[in-house]
Protein backbone atom coordinates (compact mmCIF):
# COMPACT_ATOMS: atom_id res chain seq x y z
CA UNK A 1 0.00 0.00 0.00
CA UNK A 2 1.01 3.38 -0.74
CA UNK A 3 1.70 5.61 2.39
CA UNK A 4 -0.62 9.11 2.61
CA UNK A 5 2.59 11.08 1.92
CA UNK A 6 3.85 8.85 -1.86
CA UNK A 7 -0.07 10.09 -2.75
CA UNK A 8 0.46 13.17 -2.09
CA UNK A 9 3.61 13.14 -4.08
CA UNK A 10 2.06 11.92 -6.80
CA UNK A 11 -1.31 13.80 -7.05
CA UNK A 12 1.35 17.22 -7.06
CA UNK A 13 3.71 15.96 -9.68
CA UNK A 14 0.43 14.92 -12.08
CA UNK A 15 -0.79 18.36 -10.99
CA UNK A 16 2.36 19.63 -12.00
CA UNK A 17 3.04 18.07 -15.10
CA UNK A 18 2.40 20.43 -18.60
CA UNK A 19 0.74 17.06 -20.06
CA UNK A 20 -2.72 17.00 -20.66
CA UNK A 21 -4.20 14.70 -18.07
CA UNK A 22 -7.84 13.57 -16.73
CA UNK A 23 -9.31 11.10 -14.75
CA UNK A 24 -13.31 9.72 -16.48
CA UNK A 25 -15.59 7.38 -15.12
CA UNK A 26 -17.13 4.81 -16.42
CA UNK A 27 -20.44 7.37 -17.89
CA UNK A 28 -17.31 9.28 -19.55
CA UNK A 29 -17.71 12.11 -16.88
CA UNK A 30 -14.65 13.90 -16.12
CA UNK A 31 -13.96 13.91 -12.21
CA UNK A 32 -10.28 14.60 -11.54
CA UNK A 33 -7.29 16.77 -13.99
CA UNK A 34 -4.43 18.50 -13.57
CA UNK A 35 -3.61 22.35 -13.33
CA UNK A 36 -2.64 22.19 -17.26
CA UNK A 37 -5.59 20.57 -18.37
CA UNK A 38 -7.44 22.77 -16.95
CA UNK A 39 -5.45 25.66 -18.49
CA UNK A 40 -6.00 24.67 -22.12
CA UNK A 41 -10.09 23.40 -21.57
CA UNK A 42 -11.28 25.74 -18.84
CA UNK A 43 -11.51 25.60 -14.91
CA UNK A 44 -14.87 24.12 -15.12
CA UNK A 45 -13.84 21.46 -17.23
CA UNK A 46 -14.63 18.69 -13.93
CA UNK A 47 -17.99 17.33 -14.54
CA UNK A 48 -18.92 17.43 -17.70
CA UNK A 49 -18.48 14.73 -20.47
CA UNK A 50 -14.84 14.24 -22.16
CA UNK A 51 -16.43 13.28 -25.59
CA UNK A 52 -17.71 17.03 -25.24
CA UNK A 53 -14.86 18.71 -24.32
CA UNK A 54 -11.78 17.18 -26.14
CA UNK A 55 -13.50 15.52 -28.94
CA UNK A 56 -16.79 18.03 -29.47
CA UNK A 57 -19.15 14.88 -29.85
CA UNK A 58 -22.73 14.60 -28.47
CA UNK A 59 -21.96 10.56 -27.74
CA UNK A 60 -19.17 8.44 -27.35
CA UNK A 61 -18.22 6.61 -30.81
CA UNK A 62 -16.64 3.17 -31.25
CA UNK A 63 -12.91 5.61 -31.99
CA UNK A 64 -13.25 7.01 -28.41
CA UNK A 65 -10.31 6.00 -26.65
CA UNK A 66 -12.41 6.16 -23.30
CA UNK A 67 -14.85 4.11 -24.44
CA UNK A 68 -12.61 1.23 -26.40
CA UNK A 69 -10.78 1.12 -22.40
CA UNK A 70 -14.07 0.47 -20.71
CA UNK A 71 -15.01 -2.37 -23.80
CA UNK A 72 -11.92 -4.20 -23.41
CA UNK A 73 -10.46 -3.72 -19.79
CA UNK A 74 -7.18 -2.93 -22.06
CA UNK A 75 -4.87 0.44 -22.47
CA UNK A 76 -5.30 2.24 -25.75
CA UNK A 77 -2.84 4.37 -27.09
CA UNK A 78 -4.13 6.69 -30.23
CA UNK A 79 -2.30 8.86 -32.88
CA UNK A 80 -3.41 11.65 -34.45
CA UNK A 81 -1.27 13.66 -37.14
CA UNK A 82 -1.14 17.16 -37.47
CA UNK A 83 0.26 19.47 -40.10
CA UNK A 84 1.04 23.40 -39.78
CA UNK A 85 3.18 25.07 -42.59
CA UNK A 86 5.58 23.10 -43.77
CA UNK A 87 6.36 20.53 -40.06
CA UNK A 88 4.25 17.91 -38.97
CA UNK A 89 3.80 16.39 -35.89
CA UNK A 90 1.64 13.58 -33.96
CA UNK A 91 -0.42 14.03 -31.00
CA UNK A 92 -0.50 11.20 -28.64
CA UNK A 93 -3.36 10.04 -26.71
CA UNK A 94 -2.81 7.10 -23.88
CA UNK A 95 -6.28 5.81 -21.89
CA UNK A 96 -5.44 3.00 -19.81
CA UNK A 97 -7.79 1.37 -17.04
CA UNK A 98 -8.25 2.26 -13.05
CA UNK A 99 -9.18 -0.96 -11.51
CA UNK A 100 -10.45 -2.01 -8.11
CA UNK A 101 -10.41 -5.66 -8.44
CA UNK A 102 -11.61 -6.90 -11.93
CA UNK A 103 -13.78 -3.67 -12.15
CA UNK A 104 -13.29 -0.41 -14.04
CA UNK A 105 -13.39 2.24 -11.42
CA UNK A 106 -12.56 4.88 -13.82
CA UNK A 107 -9.69 5.54 -17.02
CA UNK A 108 -7.27 7.79 -17.22
CA UNK A 109 -6.14 10.15 -20.21
CA UNK A 110 -2.55 11.46 -20.52
CA UNK A 111 -2.40 13.33 -23.94
CA UNK A 112 1.04 14.28 -25.14
CA UNK A 113 2.38 15.78 -28.63
CA UNK A 114 5.31 13.50 -30.09
CA UNK A 115 7.52 15.45 -33.48
CA UNK A 116 7.83 13.80 -36.45
CA UNK A 117 10.90 12.48 -37.82
CA UNK A 118 10.74 15.47 -40.40
CA UNK A 119 10.28 17.57 -37.57
CA UNK A 120 13.15 16.00 -35.32
CA UNK A 121 15.06 16.53 -38.77
CA UNK A 122 14.20 20.02 -39.19
CA UNK A 123 15.07 20.86 -35.85
CA UNK A 124 18.59 19.75 -35.99
CA UNK A 125 18.99 21.19 -39.19
CA UNK A 126 17.89 24.21 -37.55
CA UNK A 127 20.41 24.21 -34.78
CA UNK A 128 23.39 22.95 -36.93
CA UNK A 129 22.93 25.95 -39.10
CA UNK A 130 23.28 28.50 -36.02
CA UNK A 131 26.16 26.68 -34.62
CA UNK A 132 27.72 26.64 -38.02
CA UNK A 133 26.41 31.06 -38.61
CA UNK A 134 27.77 31.45 -35.10
CA UNK A 135 31.15 29.81 -35.70
CA UNK A 136 31.73 31.62 -39.35
CA UNK A 137 30.69 34.81 -37.85
CA UNK A 138 32.83 34.49 -34.53
CA UNK A 139 35.37 37.69 -34.26
CA UNK A 140 37.87 35.32 -33.13
CA UNK A 141 39.77 32.76 -35.66
CA UNK A 142 37.85 29.58 -34.93
CA UNK A 143 39.74 26.19 -36.86
CA UNK A 144 39.33 22.47 -36.40
CA UNK A 145 40.94 19.62 -37.58
CA UNK A 146 40.84 16.07 -36.96
CA UNK A 147 43.53 13.48 -35.55
CA UNK A 148 45.57 13.29 -38.97
CA UNK A 149 46.02 17.10 -38.90
CA UNK A 150 43.31 17.98 -41.67
CA UNK A 151 41.53 21.03 -41.26
CA UNK A 152 37.90 20.52 -40.95
CA UNK A 153 36.41 24.45 -40.06
CA UNK A 154 38.14 27.38 -41.01
CA UNK A 155 36.02 30.69 -40.77
CA UNK A 156 36.51 34.04 -41.68
CA UNK A 157 38.62 35.63 -39.25
CA UNK A 158 40.89 32.74 -39.40
CA UNK A 159 41.10 33.71 -42.95
CA UNK A 160 42.16 36.84 -41.77
CA UNK A 161 44.89 35.95 -39.55
CA UNK A 162 46.68 33.40 -41.63
CA UNK A 163 45.91 34.93 -44.61
CA UNK A 164 44.92 31.68 -46.73
CA UNK A 165 41.36 31.37 -47.87
CA UNK A 166 38.66 28.70 -46.76
CA UNK A 167 39.53 26.66 -50.01
CA UNK A 168 43.25 26.45 -49.63
CA UNK A 169 42.70 25.57 -46.01
CA UNK A 170 40.31 22.70 -46.18
CA UNK A 171 41.65 21.49 -49.51
CA UNK A 172 45.60 21.10 -48.80
CA UNK A 173 46.37 23.02 -45.19
CA UNK A 174 47.23 21.07 -42.09
CA UNK A 175 47.25 22.35 -38.81
CA UNK A 176 50.90 22.08 -38.19
CA UNK A 177 51.15 24.72 -41.03
CA UNK A 178 49.57 27.18 -38.94
CA UNK A 179 52.52 27.11 -36.23
CA UNK A 180 55.84 27.77 -36.45
CA UNK A 181 58.12 24.47 -35.50
CA UNK A 182 57.27 21.72 -33.34
CA UNK A 183 54.48 24.16 -31.59
CA UNK A 184 51.27 22.37 -33.01
CA UNK A 185 52.84 18.90 -30.70
CA UNK A 186 53.05 21.13 -27.97
CA UNK A 187 49.62 22.41 -27.78
CA UNK A 188 48.34 19.00 -27.80
CA UNK A 189 50.61 17.74 -25.51
CA UNK A 190 49.62 20.34 -23.19
CA UNK A 191 45.75 19.67 -23.83
CA UNK A 192 46.29 15.83 -22.80
CA UNK A 193 48.00 17.19 -19.52
CA UNK A 194 45.51 18.73 -16.30
CA UNK A 195 48.05 21.90 -16.43
CA UNK A 196 46.05 24.43 -18.41
CA UNK A 197 42.44 24.27 -17.59
CA UNK A 198 41.80 20.50 -17.27
CA UNK A 199 42.46 17.37 -19.40
CA UNK A 200 41.20 18.53 -23.04
CA UNK A 201 41.05 21.89 -22.42
CA UNK A 202 43.63 25.05 -22.98
CA UNK A 203 42.59 28.46 -21.97
CA UNK A 204 44.07 31.59 -23.03
CA UNK A 205 48.04 30.38 -23.90
CA UNK A 206 49.66 32.86 -25.43
CA UNK A 207 51.51 31.52 -28.67
CA UNK A 208 52.72 32.53 -32.71
CA UNK A 209 51.25 31.50 -36.01
CA UNK A 210 52.57 31.93 -39.06
CA UNK A 211 51.01 33.53 -41.97
CA UNK A 212 50.94 32.43 -45.75
CA UNK A 213 53.48 35.64 -45.98
CA UNK A 214 55.92 34.36 -43.24
CA UNK A 215 54.21 37.06 -41.50
CA UNK A 216 54.40 35.82 -37.36
CA UNK A 217 51.29 37.07 -35.68
CA UNK A 218 50.89 37.07 -31.66
CA UNK A 219 47.57 34.67 -30.81
CA UNK A 220 45.99 33.84 -27.57
CA UNK A 221 44.52 30.53 -27.99
CA UNK A 222 41.93 28.57 -26.21
CA UNK A 223 41.86 24.86 -27.52
CA UNK A 224 40.48 22.08 -26.73
CA UNK A 225 39.85 18.29 -27.92
CA UNK A 226 36.78 16.83 -29.33
CA UNK A 227 35.72 13.26 -27.85
CA UNK A 228 33.73 10.41 -28.89
CA UNK A 229 33.38 8.53 -25.67
CA UNK A 230 36.41 8.08 -24.48
CA UNK A 231 38.00 8.29 -28.33
CA UNK A 232 40.06 11.48 -29.66
CA UNK A 233 38.30 12.85 -32.67
CA UNK A 234 39.35 16.10 -33.83
CA UNK A 235 40.83 19.34 -32.11
CA UNK A 236 38.96 22.56 -32.34
CA UNK A 237 40.98 25.86 -31.26
CA UNK A 238 40.22 29.53 -31.04
CA UNK A 239 42.16 32.21 -32.19
CA UNK A 240 42.78 35.67 -30.86
CA UNK A 241 44.81 38.02 -32.57
CA UNK A 242 46.71 40.20 -30.31
CA UNK A 243 48.08 42.52 -32.80
CA UNK A 244 45.86 45.18 -31.77
CA UNK A 245 46.10 45.23 -27.90
CA UNK A 246 49.70 44.97 -28.04
CA UNK A 247 49.92 48.09 -30.46
CA UNK A 248 47.58 49.56 -27.56
CA UNK A 249 49.79 48.65 -24.56
CA UNK A 250 52.77 49.70 -26.42
CA UNK A 251 51.28 53.33 -27.03
CA UNK A 252 50.49 53.27 -23.21
CA UNK A 253 53.56 52.45 -22.12
CA UNK A 254 55.36 55.37 -24.90
CA UNK A 255 52.35 57.79 -23.38
CA UNK A 256 53.26 56.80 -19.87
CA UNK A 257 57.22 57.16 -20.24
CA UNK A 258 56.59 60.08 -21.67
CA UNK A 259 54.41 61.62 -19.09
CA UNK A 260 57.51 60.82 -16.70
CA UNK A 261 59.59 62.57 -18.89
CA UNK A 262 57.77 65.72 -19.18
CA UNK A 263 57.42 65.73 -15.32
CA UNK A 264 60.79 65.23 -14.66
CA UNK A 265 61.76 68.02 -17.56
CA UNK A 266 59.60 70.32 -15.70
CA UNK A 267 61.11 69.76 -12.44
CA UNK A 268 64.42 69.88 -13.41
CA UNK A 269 63.62 73.23 -15.53
CA UNK A 270 62.64 75.18 -12.48
CA UNK A 271 65.72 73.85 -10.40
CA UNK A 272 67.83 74.79 -13.66
CA UNK A 273 66.29 78.84 -13.80
CA UNK A 274 67.20 78.81 -10.40
CA UNK A 275 70.99 77.76 -10.54
CA UNK A 276 71.20 79.81 -13.92
CA UNK A 277 70.31 83.15 -12.46
CA UNK A 278 71.90 82.82 -9.51
CA UNK A 279 75.29 82.28 -11.49
CA UNK A 280 74.37 84.74 -13.91
CA UNK A 281 75.30 87.89 -12.04
CA UNK A 282 78.51 86.96 -10.51
CA UNK A 283 79.78 85.39 -13.72
CA UNK A 284 78.87 88.62 -15.23
CA UNK A 285 81.15 90.39 -12.23
CA UNK A 286 84.25 88.06 -13.15
CA UNK A 287 84.11 88.75 -16.89
CA UNK A 288 83.72 92.63 -16.76
CA UNK A 289 86.19 92.73 -14.27
CA UNK A 290 88.70 90.39 -15.78
CA UNK A 291 88.22 92.31 -19.37
CA UNK A 292 89.18 95.82 -17.18
CA UNK A 293 92.36 94.37 -15.62
CA UNK A 294 93.09 93.20 -19.85
CA UNK A 295 93.39 96.71 -20.59
CA UNK A 296 95.69 97.30 -18.05
CA UNK A 297 99.31 97.50 -20.14
CA UNK A 298 101.25 97.38 -17.08
CA UNK A 299 100.47 94.32 -16.13
CA UNK A 300 103.15 91.39 -16.88
CA UNK A 301 102.58 88.70 -20.08
CA UNK A 302 102.12 86.05 -17.57
CA UNK A 303 99.66 87.78 -15.21
CA UNK A 304 97.69 88.41 -18.79
CA UNK A 305 98.08 85.38 -19.71
CA UNK A 306 96.05 84.23 -16.54
CA UNK A 307 93.55 86.44 -16.71
CA UNK A 308 93.11 85.38 -20.45
CA UNK A 309 92.38 82.09 -19.01
CA UNK A 310 90.14 83.71 -16.43
CA UNK A 311 88.10 85.14 -19.13
CA UNK A 312 87.77 82.11 -21.49
CA UNK A 313 86.73 79.60 -18.21
CA UNK A 314 84.31 82.18 -17.40
CA UNK A 315 82.86 82.19 -20.88
CA UNK A 316 82.93 78.77 -20.99
CA UNK A 317 80.49 79.12 -17.85
CA UNK A 318 78.37 81.56 -19.06
CA UNK A 319 77.47 79.75 -22.00
CA UNK A 320 76.60 76.51 -19.81
CA UNK A 321 74.49 78.99 -17.83
CA UNK A 322 72.99 80.14 -20.79
CA UNK A 323 72.25 76.35 -22.41
CA UNK A 324 70.56 75.54 -18.75
CA UNK A 325 68.18 79.01 -19.78
CA UNK A 326 67.38 77.20 -22.70
CA UNK A 327 66.85 74.05 -20.96
CA UNK A 328 64.21 75.72 -18.66
CA UNK A 329 63.16 77.41 -21.67
CA UNK A 330 62.96 81.12 -19.91
CA UNK A 331 64.02 82.61 -23.40
CA UNK A 332 61.48 84.13 -26.05
CA UNK A 333 60.11 82.18 -28.46
CA UNK A 334 59.51 84.01 -32.58
CA UNK A 335 57.18 81.58 -33.99
CA UNK A 336 55.88 81.93 -37.43
CA UNK A 337 55.27 79.35 -40.43
CA UNK A 338 58.20 78.33 -42.28
CA UNK A 339 59.40 75.75 -44.67
CA UNK A 340 60.76 72.43 -42.80
CA UNK A 341 62.53 71.45 -45.63
CA UNK A 342 64.70 74.87 -46.45
CA UNK A 343 65.47 74.65 -42.60
CA UNK A 344 66.87 71.30 -43.11
CA UNK A 345 68.78 72.34 -46.17
CA UNK A 346 70.19 75.61 -44.28
CA UNK A 347 71.66 73.55 -41.43
CA UNK A 348 73.05 70.84 -43.56
CA UNK A 349 74.41 73.96 -45.80
CA UNK A 350 76.28 74.87 -42.39
CA UNK A 351 77.65 71.54 -41.71
CA UNK A 352 78.56 69.48 -44.98
CA UNK A 353 81.27 70.69 -45.59
CA UNK A 354 82.96 70.64 -41.69
CA UNK A 355 86.01 67.95 -41.91
CA UNK A 356 83.31 65.32 -40.08
CA UNK A 357 81.27 65.21 -42.79
CA UNK A 358 83.60 64.69 -45.58
CA UNK A 359 83.36 61.15 -45.87
CA UNK A 360 79.45 60.89 -44.63
CA UNK A 361 76.87 60.29 -47.77
CA UNK A 362 74.06 62.57 -47.03
CA UNK A 363 70.46 60.71 -48.44
CA UNK A 364 67.89 63.54 -48.79
CA UNK A 365 64.34 62.29 -49.07
CA UNK A 366 62.30 66.05 -48.68
CA UNK A 367 58.54 65.69 -49.85
CA UNK A 368 57.78 68.43 -52.44
CA UNK A 369 54.92 70.85 -51.53
CA UNK A 370 54.44 70.37 -48.00
CA UNK A 371 52.84 73.30 -45.68
CA UNK A 372 54.56 75.57 -43.76
CA UNK A 373 54.83 74.88 -40.30
CA UNK A 374 54.35 77.25 -37.55
CA UNK A 375 58.04 77.13 -35.49
CA UNK A 376 60.72 79.22 -33.74
CA UNK A 377 63.36 78.69 -36.74
CA UNK A 378 66.29 79.67 -34.67
CA UNK A 379 65.49 76.90 -32.31
CA UNK A 380 64.28 74.51 -35.09
CA UNK A 381 67.63 74.80 -36.19
CA UNK A 382 69.60 74.11 -32.90
CA UNK A 383 67.49 70.76 -32.73
CA UNK A 384 68.10 70.09 -36.42
CA UNK A 385 71.45 71.00 -35.86
CA UNK A 386 72.31 68.71 -32.57
CA UNK A 387 70.66 65.78 -33.63
CA UNK A 388 72.32 65.74 -37.18
CA UNK A 389 75.71 66.61 -34.98
CA UNK A 390 75.40 64.04 -32.82
CA UNK A 391 74.65 61.47 -36.03
CA UNK A 392 78.06 62.21 -37.38
CA UNK A 393 79.71 62.20 -34.07
CA UNK A 394 77.94 58.40 -33.64
CA UNK A 395 79.02 57.11 -37.08
CA UNK A 396 82.93 58.60 -36.44
CA UNK A 397 82.71 60.75 -40.30
CA UNK A 398 81.44 57.85 -41.91
CA UNK A 399 78.33 56.46 -43.07
CA UNK A 400 75.08 57.47 -44.14
CA UNK A 401 73.13 60.20 -42.85
CA UNK A 402 69.40 60.11 -43.40
CA UNK A 403 66.94 63.27 -43.56
CA UNK A 404 62.92 62.95 -44.74
CA UNK A 405 60.51 64.94 -44.35
CA UNK A 406 56.36 64.31 -45.09
CA UNK A 407 53.30 64.86 -43.62
CA UNK A 408 51.33 62.02 -41.19
CA UNK A 409 48.86 59.43 -42.68
CA UNK A 410 45.89 62.03 -41.00
CA UNK A 411 47.68 65.40 -42.48
CA UNK A 412 47.64 67.11 -39.04
CA UNK A 413 50.90 66.82 -38.34
CA UNK A 414 54.87 67.42 -40.47
CA UNK A 415 56.82 64.14 -40.02
CA UNK A 416 60.52 64.85 -39.84
CA UNK A 417 63.51 61.73 -39.43
CA UNK A 418 67.06 62.04 -39.10
CA UNK A 419 68.61 58.66 -39.56
CA UNK A 420 72.42 57.11 -38.99
CA UNK A 421 73.90 54.28 -39.68
CA UNK A 422 76.40 54.59 -36.66
CA UNK A 423 76.79 52.06 -34.04
CA UNK A 424 73.41 52.64 -32.17
CA UNK A 425 72.88 52.10 -29.05
CA UNK A 426 71.33 49.69 -26.07
CA UNK A 427 67.58 49.84 -24.89
CA UNK A 428 69.06 50.77 -21.60
CA UNK A 429 70.94 53.74 -23.05
CA UNK A 430 68.06 55.25 -25.87
CA UNK A 431 65.67 54.98 -22.77
CA UNK A 432 67.56 57.88 -20.91
CA UNK A 433 68.94 60.01 -23.92
CA UNK A 434 66.52 63.08 -23.21
CA UNK A 435 67.15 62.96 -19.75
CA UNK A 436 69.48 66.22 -18.81
CA UNK A 437 72.80 66.08 -17.94
CA UNK A 438 72.97 62.41 -19.38
CA UNK A 439 75.56 61.90 -21.97
CA UNK A 440 77.25 59.07 -23.63
CA UNK A 441 80.44 61.10 -24.57
CA UNK A 442 83.54 61.20 -22.94
CA UNK A 443 84.12 63.74 -19.72
CA UNK A 444 84.59 67.18 -21.24
CA UNK A 445 83.14 66.40 -24.25
CA UNK A 446 80.18 66.99 -23.79
CA UNK A 447 76.58 68.55 -20.68
CA UNK A 448 74.28 66.17 -21.46
CA UNK A 449 71.58 69.00 -22.08
CA UNK A 450 71.47 68.72 -25.81
CA UNK A 451 68.99 66.35 -26.59
CA UNK A 452 67.12 67.09 -22.85
CA UNK A 453 66.83 70.96 -24.72
CA UNK A 454 65.99 69.34 -28.23
CA UNK A 455 63.50 67.48 -26.36
CA UNK A 456 61.78 70.94 -24.59
CA UNK A 457 62.00 73.20 -27.92
CA UNK A 458 59.73 70.16 -29.94
CA UNK A 459 57.63 69.61 -26.89
CA UNK A 460 56.77 73.27 -26.59
CA UNK A 461 55.91 73.69 -29.89
CA UNK A 462 53.49 70.72 -29.04
CA UNK A 463 55.32 67.89 -30.63
CA UNK A 464 56.73 64.53 -29.83
CA UNK A 465 60.53 63.17 -30.62
CA UNK A 466 61.31 60.15 -30.18
CA UNK A 467 64.00 57.37 -31.53
CA UNK A 468 64.66 54.00 -31.99
CA UNK A 469 68.17 52.06 -32.25
CA UNK A 470 69.83 48.78 -32.94
CA UNK A 471 73.06 47.95 -32.03
CA UNK A 472 74.79 47.97 -34.97
CA UNK A 473 72.15 49.18 -37.59
CA UNK A 474 72.19 53.05 -36.39
CA UNK A 475 69.93 55.31 -34.69
CA UNK A 476 66.58 57.27 -36.44
CA UNK A 477 65.14 60.23 -34.61
CA UNK A 478 61.64 60.97 -35.76
CA UNK A 479 60.01 64.16 -34.69
CA UNK A 480 56.04 65.06 -35.25
CA UNK A 481 55.37 68.48 -35.29
CA UNK A 482 51.49 69.50 -35.57
CA UNK A 483 50.35 72.19 -38.16
CA UNK A 484 48.74 74.69 -36.00
CA UNK A 485 51.16 75.87 -33.16
CA UNK A 486 49.70 75.15 -29.69
CA UNK A 487 50.32 78.45 -28.43
CA UNK A 488 52.00 77.79 -25.42
CA UNK A 489 55.61 77.06 -23.16
CA UNK A 490 57.90 80.17 -23.82
CA UNK A 491 56.74 84.08 -24.16
CA UNK A 492 56.50 85.64 -27.50
CA UNK A 493 59.27 87.71 -28.32
CA UNK A 494 58.29 91.56 -29.05
CA UNK A 495 59.65 92.70 -32.35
Amino acid sequence: MRSEREKEYLLKAIDASNRIFFIVSPDYQIIATNRYTKEKYGANIVGQKCHQVLCEWESPGESCPANQVIQSGKPVLREKENRSLDLKWSTCRYSYPILSGDKIDAVAIVEFDNPSREEMEESLRRANSFLKNLILSSVDGVIAADKSGKILIFNDAAVEISGYSVEEALNSLDIRDVYQGDTARDIMRLLRSDDHGGKGKLKSFQVDVVRKNGEIIPIQLNAAIVYKGDKEVASIGFFHDLREELRIKKELEKTQIQLLQAEKMSSLGKLSAGVAHQLNNPLGGITLYTKFLLEDYDLEQSAKDDLGRILQEAERCRDTVKELLEFARQTCHMVKPHNVNEAISRTMFLLENQTLFQNIVIEKKLAENLPLVPVDIQQMNHVFMNIILNAAQAMDGKGHLRLSTGLSDDGKKMIIEIGDTGPGMPEEVLNHIFEPFFTTKEEGKGTGLGLSMVYGIIQDHGGVITAKSRIHEGTTFRIELPLEYPNHGGAECEE
